[in-house]
């Protein structure tokens, strides 16, 4: 039997400050703590690390909304062989979306988080919410809750269903059916939106926050009534809504993989995908160009989230994430989870990472230790030729 917080995996000669935060990072976390660490530089996998117990090199864990980042590779792959043109409007692929004040809405601000869309006014069954269809055709008919493009709040549940339906419409074939054939089989990279049956035991359950009196007192302060717009955006209008830790926990969301929470990951898989995206790994071709990358990276929302009731900034279906790490290079793009997940592909530095942790974090959202992580990672990669 290993210990708790033993380290597992290797890393490249002057990585060795990574190993040694991650192993911090175990010990500071304690018992039950369970977390894979991947880092790719100039197409080489140059960390790769796990520890606690149950877990491998290669789990597969929740990505939550990690998923969304999956399901916008796909995205930017159909603007960039023209298929999709960000500044199309939605109903010109989609008619049935053209209604209740959404008929201007472009494909550009649907990915930017700006078309007020972020759920239905009676919400989700958690049947419905696992069927990226079911959630498209239910939005199709939703009035915005802003005035499309006036400002910008993250569609947590809902953004890759409504760019899915997008690609389904313009395509014939789901986003998840091209992620498994483009991206997923194609470059050998361990994420699923949508897992087949027979690795089903590769999965390792979520875990659910720890609820210390402290924490609890901290959600109640913070707490948003369920008609609000953070209560409709996380479905806690719904009274059959689910905790978010336990989706992935759903046969049901696992198997159908919803591409804005459903997907599951290893580290490996998260960070190789966007190693592929920017750059050639394995003898293959980068999957995007430096000006596709670029564009769906750059800022198209920043300032205050409408939902999140944070300071946020987004590109084109994916987070600015040198916003939220400072020390990344400029263009940095990828997505974390609520989870404590955290993907990202660096361009300028040729740097890709993933990270994915079993117990949910508090609060929600990528972990507090990605940043200690990305640091040392940076450091490590920045002295290194």
């Amino acid at each position: 039997m290993v210990d708790d917080n033993t380290l597992r995996g290797s890393v490249a000669d002057g990585f060795q400050a990574v190993r040694d935060e991650f192993a911090a990072v175990a010990a500071e976390e304690g018992g039950g703590f369970a977390a894979q660490l991947v880092a790719y530089r100039h197409g080489e996998r140059v960390v790769d690390l796990w520890t606690g117990p149950e877990i491998t090199a290669d789990s597969l864990l929740a990505a939550y909304s990690a998923s969304k980042g999956a399901a916008h590779l796909v995205v930017a792959l159909l603007v960039q062989e023209g298929v999709l043109d960000l500044d199309q409007r939605v109903c010109h692929y989609w008619p049935e979306f053209g209604v209740a004040g959404k008929e201007r809405i472009t494909l550009r601000e649907l990915l930017a988080h700006r078309a007020g869309l972020v759920g239905t006014d009676a919400g989700f069954t958690p049947e419905e919410m696992a069927d990226d269809r079911i959630v498209a055709e239910r939005l199709a008919g939703q009035r915005p809750y802003w005035r499309p493009g006036s400002a910008f709040g993250y569609h947590a549940l809902v953004i890759a269903a409504l760019s899915g339906e997008v690609v389904r419409r313009a395509t014939g074939r789901s986003v998840q059916e091209h992620f498994a054939e483009r991206v997923r089989d194609a470059y050998g990279v361990d994420f699923h939106l949508g897992l087949p049956d027979g690795q089903d035991a590769r999965f390792l359950s979520a875990q659910p926050m720890t609820p210390t009196p402290e924490r609890l007192a901290a959600l109640a302060a913070g707490a948003t009534g369920p008609d609000s717009l953070p209560g409709i955006a996380y479905n806690r209008n719904h009274p059959r809504n689910p905790e978010l830790w336990e989706l992935p926990n759903l046969r049901a969301v696992r198997a159908a993989g919803p591409a804005s929470f459903g997907g599951v990951a290893s580290a490996r898989g998260m960070a190789r995908m966007y190693a592929a995206a920017t750059g050639p790994v394995d003898g293959l071709a980068p999957l995007l160009r430096a000006d596709t990358a670029a564009e769906f990276a750059q800022v198209h929302s920043v300032g205050h989230d409408l939902v999140t009731r944070e300071h946020k900034a987004f590109g084109l279906g994916f987070h600015a994430t040198s916003e939220v790490y400072p020390v990344l290079g400029q263009g940095a793009f990828g997505h974390s989870g609520a989870g404590g997940q955290q993907s990202f592909a660096d361009p300028r530095n040729g740097l890709a990472y993933g990270y994915t942790r079993r117990r949910f974090p508090f609060p929600k959202g990528p972990g507090p230790e990605n940043g200690r992580l990305i640091r040392a990672l940076y450091a490590a990669a920045d002295g290194h030729p």
